[in-house]
């Protein structure tokens, strides 16, 4: 028995430690909360200064919903200290909920100010980003003749489908650059006249002009070296085409082998000709895809030589076998309703969808049809195979269920049901197997008031 009240005063000790720790951490929390309030009320102030109501709305809604939440914390913590004393209980839930609140609102206010972060730098910075987007602008103005002198020689030898994507580069990238140029202008301008938002916004549009410029006068120098790069590449896949072409002529000649070898002769034939401006990359895109579809097709015409294709004979041999299984399940099934379980059943069931399929690929009746072409006998052999397979499964599983379910002769009342022992020949299992035949399609009582008479 002391052993016992020992045991419960230390575990009342430990849990009296434990709510003390917590109505501190409540306490310390509630401080915290207040404090960052405070804080992030004065960071409020200077990013509205600095980027406007608009952009600071998400924070100003946060700050707003804390505060509303963080009077619950408070009116917790003055019920935690007045007159009416409270159990053990109410204290340590009140003191819960009060963390509880005030780790929420620091994780809001937190989420709401990173948010914040970069943008305020940014207006902070404004001066200085101003001058770089000057600067910017400035040195990509002296890569704009140069764009336009590479552009006049690219277009002595390409064509125009192939330029058409950087042709016009040079001109719009001097276009982005006054309207840069303009927007740090206007950035500037607003800043100084106390109008911060419409100052950042301006800022923000002349820092991605010159960017989108930048990115512009970049792709006409990247267009010529990709140009070169696919004339190389395809130089030397028009010469593995002629390659290719020689050994396809040597494969089996598939319709799709022959279509597939039509298709990069055509290609081949469309280069054109030494001196005419050209677009390497819609000949080299062609050639590839005529390339692969060549691939494609040897491969799928080696896999058919390997994989010989089954007579038309042995194809309608399958399915004539297909159809009689089907058959013959279907009638001891049928006749014998009452003694066929669920396997018997599924297996038929699953052969009649396979035999439908067949029908279905082939397009129409399997067993009319007079003729199946190469490309589907290997299929419609399979299918033939697996329906049969299951018929016979179906015929094994409900002639178990047959056997389970005849009645044995002891069941009858001894050997041969009220005859002598030796009737018949003097065979034991004499009468079950001839049960065993009438039985099939007829009904029970029928049979046995045939054996009365």
């Amino acid at each position: 028995m002391a052993g016992f009240w020992g045991k419960r005063k230390r575990e009342q000790e430990e849990l009296t430690a434990q709510d003390a720790d917590l109505a501190r951490q409540a306490q310390k929390s509630l401080v915290a909360a207040d404090e960052r309030i405070r804080l992030t009320t004065d960071e409020l102030a200077f990013a509205e200064a600095e980027l406007g109501p608009n952009a600071t709305k998400d924070l100003r809604e946060a700050l707003e919903a804390v505060r509303t939440h963080l009077q619950e914390a408070f009116h917790l913590h003055q019920l935690n200290h007045d007159e009416i004393p409270d159990t053990p209980e109410e204290l340590r839930t009140r003191n819960a909920r009060i963390a509880q609140l005030c780790e929420w609102a620091e994780q809001l206010l937190d989420d709401r100010t990173t948010a914040l972060a970069e943008p305020i730098e940014r207006a902070r910075r404004a001066p200085e980003i101003i001058a770089r987007v000057r600067a910017d602008a400035g040195r990509l103005r002296l890569r704009v003749p140069d764009a336009r002198s590479t552009v006049e020689r690219l277009s002595a030898r390409y064509s125009a489908h192939a330029l058409s994507q950087v042709v016009q580069n040079p001109s719009e990238a001097e276009q982005l650059l006054g309207f840069a140029e303009h927007s740090a202008g206007v950035a500037e301008r607003r800043r100084e006249a106390g109008q911060r938002e419409q100052a950042n916004m301006a800022l923000e549009a002349a820092t991605e002009s010159v960017r989108r410029a930048e990115t512009l006068l970049d792709a006409v120098e990247t267009f010529e070296v990709e140009a070169l790069r696919a004339e190389s590449t395809l130089a030397a896949i028009v010469e593995d085409s002629r390659d290719d072409l020689v050994v396809a002529l040597r494969e089996p000649q598939t319709p799709a082998v022959s279509t597939a070898i039509g298709e990069l002769q055509a290609a081949l034939a469309a280069l054109p000709a030494a001196g005419v401006n050209t677009d390497p990359f819609e000949q080299l895109t062609r050639l590839r895809e005529a390339n692969a579809g060549l691939d494609a097709a040897i491969a799928a015409a080696r896999e058919r030589a390997a994989r010989p294709i089954p007579p038309l004979e042995h194809v309608r041999h399958a399915i004539d076998d297909a159809d009689r299984q089907l058959a013959v399940a279907r009638d001891v099934i049928a006749g014998h309703r009452g003694w066929i379980g669920a396997d018997a059943r599924t297996r038929l069931a699953e052969s009649e969808r396979v035999r439908a399929d067949l029908d279905r690929y082939l397009g129409t009746s399997a067993a009319a049809a007079t003729n199946i072409d190469e490309d589907h006998r290997e299929q419609a052999f399979a299918m033939a195979r697996r329906s049969a397979f299951l018929a016979s499964e179906a015929l094994q599983l409900a002639q178990r269920d047959i056997d389970a379910a005849r009645p044995q002769p002891d069941q009858w009342g001894g050997p041969g049901y009220g005859q002598q022992a030796g009737w018949g020949g003097g065979r034991r299992g004499g009468g079950g197997d001839l049960m065993g035949g009438i039985l099939g399609g007829l009904v029970i009582g029928s049979l046995l008031d045939g054996f009365m008479d």
